[in-house]
């Protein structure tokens, strides 16, 4: 498995004078040697590994102009600033235009799945472990698991973005394996991509394009999945009794699940049991009092909180999808993006 080699781990190779994958460096685009991508994913792989040297408002309307609809972040940060989160993204020039001359310093989003043509696993690498030896423990019984690659990006965190084709044949909903440090992102997500950065307080560090693959090919996610997560089968059990939770009405053990929640799954929990809240008649300031002290004891801030319950109830007064429901070992439906908030505020990379 390529992917998980030592020419990949961010800290010893630094995505910057170590060795390179698939034999091409950063910045090279896609007119060097090797392979190409075929179709609309090639576009907007293409398109990324251009826009990586230009100002902010350049590459998000090249990214357009190729094909991939974009959304203006936080400058420095993953938080959508539209009133919809990715579901406003758009490729039309004029509106891209627009965005990014009220925010200039704006990152740029782009969805991931059947809407760019890419499915993106996001290797993380934090002080409680690295994606890298998961994958590459993923890939020991399973080779060739995660080949295919079309492109990889160096992120802020000293981890990777692997970038594949999305599967024509099959819609792979995003998903978070926080045990793992590895995270899926396909329908309903989306990632932050080059020349964007994220702030730090070490300075502001970019996402940057590492290499391109040579022979480009779907990743078969709920094969990567299972073999992250050997025992989630067997966790469905649970799944279930915690969405009786909300069920039974019992406010207090919501609030207790809510805090138990893990980095990576926390905000999305919050959504959804907000929106429990909401669908069950209860009132936002109630919502507030019992879910904000238990998303406080799960880590997230205040301002973070606040912003995801009130778009739960916002969603759940608003005719449409489903929301999104928990990843690893949460409650709930299949991985499906509601509206902003879920998809704004839980599903960025």
């Amino acid at each position: 498995m390529a992917i998980a080699s030592e020419q990949f781990r961010a800290r010893e190779a630094g995505f910057g004078g170590g060795p390179r994958p698939a034999g091409r460096g950063a910045g090279g685009g896609a007119a060097g040697g090797g392979g190409r991508v075929s179709g609309r994913a090639a576009e907007v792989v293409e398109a990324v590994a251009a826009a990586q040297a230009m100002p902010l408002p350049e590459a998000a309307l090249l990214l357009a102009g190729r094909g991939a609809p974009v959304f203006p972040c936080l400058a420095g940060g993953k938080r959508p600033l539209t009133e919809h989160g990715l579901l406003d993204a758009a490729a039309d020039p004029g509106r891209v235009r627009e965005w990014w001359r009220r925010f200039p310093e704006a990152n740029i989003g782009v969805p991931t799945g059947p809407v760019s043509g890419l499915d993106v696993v996001d290797v993380d690498v934090r002080e409680g472990g690295s994606g890298f030896d998961a994958l590459a423990d993923a890939a020991a019984g399973a080779p060739g698991l995660g080949d295919g690659w079309s492109m990889v990006v160096a992120t802020p965190s000293g981890g990777a973005h692997l970038y594949y084709p999305a599967d024509p044949g099959r819609v792979n909903g995003s998903w978070v394996c926080a045990g793992a440090h590895v995270d899926f992102r396909g329908a309903g997500g989306y990632v932050i991509v080059p020349p964007s950065a994220l702030d730090s307080p070490a300075g502001g560090r970019r996402y940057t394009v590492a290499g391109l693959g040579d022979e480009p090919r779907p990743i078969d996610a709920a094969a990567l999945r299972e073999r992250l997560e050997p025992g989630r089968r067997a966790a469905r059990a649970g799944r279930a009794a915690g969405s009786r939770l909300a069920g039974r009405g019992s406010e207090a053990r919501l609030s207790a699940w809510v805090a138990a929640r893990a980095v990576g799954e926390r905000n999305q929990a919050l959504y959804w049991a907000a929106c429990r809240m909401a669908e069950a008649g209860r009132g936002l300031d109630a919502a507030m009092d019992v879910l904000a002290p238990a998303a406080g004891r799960a880590g997230l801030g205040g301002r973070e909180t606040a912003a995801t319950i009130r778009s739960a109830y916002r969603r759940a007064h608003t005719p449409t999808a489903p929301p999104p429901a928990p990843s690893g070992g949460a409650p709930g439906r299949g991985s499906r993006v509601g509206r902003a908030g879920g998809a704004g505020l839980g599903a960025g990379l």
